[in-house]
């Protein structure tokens, strides 16, 4: 079953995108295209199965346990993945062809459609032998890891059709004959063979590329547990994106499945949020997540409000987007169970009485679902100190800010409670705003 998601999640958690930042492109270490496309689908298509997640999470340990390399050359693949794309029946070499006239153009070099199908087959030839070399000498065939597959790619390796690769395997150059017979049973008889292989080998190469970050980045892998308890638990996550990341924990469960967070502008509400985005995105697809260790129950689906602006295509100010947008999680969230639901300073868009209203009346119905989490920011302080009579199962938390004098000074570490701080006059003084309006000279004129 797939995760469920939207394109405000994504670009929110900033999964794709042309920076570097982007969390797709910290992963992307594939070598091969293919490998790079099948890493892509992953990350459109969490999963909220924990049969699948678990699996792929074991599958990325053993790679990286094993230290194990891609053990192809990246030509072949453009070159074999080129010359398997022509399925022209009128392209096959027939023997009535080899003839002085094409010996005489090979030898000038101008018989290209011969060397063009060469070139394909000994690709062929040597990503099939690489592959055959890689499954006895990386022991994976006896490791009960990725069996399915294994099994699959162990039968097109010891398939009759293919006897004659293992003969060829050092070949530099295929005589006419030859060549015109291997072509027919690549290209043509064994060509969905060919292509399950390589299908097999582009995981392979997702795999190894996601060991290779886990390692470099000393990311934990989560554990997906089967359970009717929802709940979530994270030791020392941190945003992948950032160099010296300040690491924060959290648990969620049926008694706190709403998290209430204040803090002051720059404290680090806004960067915790995404980093949870993140490291649950990650956990549903079986991959490594920049935590010390994670563990939970599996999800149906992850939405965010985080970076929402205003339609000025639909005459939408901000705060009717963000009315729609919490319409759109609230009917999701009444037809699936178990969603994590994130809101960074909802009703930043109007008036603060209406904020204090709406924050109140909405968090209240949050807590209500206790079949789903919501996490929510907020600068209506008031409003937490009303919830807290109210509702049992919100946990308060909050980033602090240390004063230095007049400087606000930032932990970024989450607390329990809900924070007092009120500094926002003081960092506009700080900054001299009142005084520069102020003191406006009048225009020289010449």
């Amino acid at each position: 079953m797939n995760f469920i998601l939207d394109k405000q999640t994504l670009d929110d958690l900033n999964i794709f995108g042309k920076q570097k930042a982007a969390v797709y492109n910290l992963f992307n270490e594939t070598q091969t295209r293919g490998g790079a496309q099948i890493l892509e689908e992953m990350f459109r298509y969490p999963v909220s199965d924990v049969q699948v997640i678990n699996r792929r999470s074991r599958t990325i340990q053993y790679f990286q346990q094993q230290q194990i390399v891609f053990p192809f050359r990246n030509e072949c693949f453009d070159t074999l993945e080129h010359y398997l794309e022509n399925t022209d029946e009128r392209s096959k070499l027939a023997t009535e062809e080899d003839n002085l006239q094409r010996r005489l153009k090979n030898m000038v070099g101008a018989d290209t459609a011969f060397e063009q199908l060469q070139k394909g087959v000994l690709a062929g030839i040597e990503v099939f032998s690489r592959m055959a070399a890689f499954m006895q000498s990386s022991g994976i065939a006896s490791s009960g890891i990725w069996e399915e597959e294994t099994a699959d790619i162990q039968q097109v390796l010891t398939d009759p059709q293919f006897e004659w690769v293992h003969e060829e395997q050092d070949a530099k150059k295929i005589a006419f004959a030859k060549l015109a017979s291997y072509d027919r049973i690549f290209r043509f008889a064994a060509r969905e063979k060919l292509k399950k292989l390589l299908h097999h080998i582009y995981h392979l190469d997702v795999f190894i590329s996601i060991a290779r970050v886990a390692t470099a980045k000393e990311f934990a892998f989560a554990k997906a547990v089967d359970t009717e308890e929802n709940f979530i638990r994270i030791e020392k996550m941190y945003h992948p994106a950032l160099g010296s990341p300040v690491a924060n924990s959290l648990t969620i469960d049926g008694s706190s499945n709403v998290i209430f967070l204040t803090g002051a502008n720059m404290a680090g509400k806004s960067t915790f949020m995404k980093t949870l985005g993140i490291t649950i995105f990650l956990a549903h697809m079986g991959f490594p997540v920049p935590a010390a260790s994670m563990e939970f129950a599996v999800q149906q689906g992850l939405f965010t409000t985080i970076n929402l602006a205003d339609n000025l295509n639909m005459g939408y100010s901000h705060f009717y987007s963000e009315v729609l947008r919490l319409k759109k999680v609230a009917e999701q969230s009444a037809r699936t169970p178990r969603l994590v639901i994130i809101f960074d300073e909802l009703f930043r868009g109007t008036n603060v009485k209406d904020a204090y209203d709406a924050t109140l009346a909405v968090t209240e119905a949050f807590a209500e679902r206790k079949d789903c989490t919501f996490i929510l920011s907020t600068h209506i302080i008031e409003a937490g100190e009303v919830l807290k009579g109210k509702c049992s199962n919100i946990h308060f938390v909050y980033f602090p800010t240390v004063m230095k004098g007049s400087m606000p000074e930032y932990t970024y570490r989450l607390t329990d409670g809900i924070t007092n701080d009120r500094h926002g006059m003081m960092i506009i003084g700080n900054e001299n705003i009142i005084g520069i309006l102020r003191s406006r000279k009048p225009l020289q004129t010449s």
